[in-house]
């Protein structure tokens, strides 16, 4: 089992909701964030004032997946969230040893 999170831009939050239905992923976490990369924010001028915004805000999603379906997802994301500009995000993936669902006890992918 893996454990993916993906930072993307807020206006890509309902393209990535249709990749996860896509992909059968049995649900998500969606927080809002703020942060910064290599873009580094950027400067704009507010009542004539030079003005520094260097923590942009972001979108993570988490979702834990079977290893079949982690890099279908990968794939899928790399191929629709991108608009090709500083900013788009990150996709980090980490294994996951268990998990265990409370309400039933049930251990493993059938948890999932």
């Amino acid at each position: 089992m893996k454990k993916i999170e993906v930072i993307i831009r807020s206006e890509k939050l309902d393209d990535m909701k249709s990749i996860l239905d896509e992909c059968n992923s049995t649900g998500a976490m969606v927080s809002n964030i703020m942060g910064y990369g290599t873009q580094k924010g950027y400067k704009t001028m507010y009542r004539g004032n030079d003005y520094y915004v260097n923590l942009l805000p972001k979108i993570k999603v988490e979702t834990i997946v079977t290893d079949e379906v982690c890099e279908k997802l990968v794939q899928m994301i790399t191929d629709r969230i991108p608009t090709g500009n500083y900013g788009d995000g990150k996709i980090f993936i980490y294994d996951v040893a268990d998990v265990v669902r409370i309400r039933t006890g049930e251990r493993g992918e059938t948890a999932i």
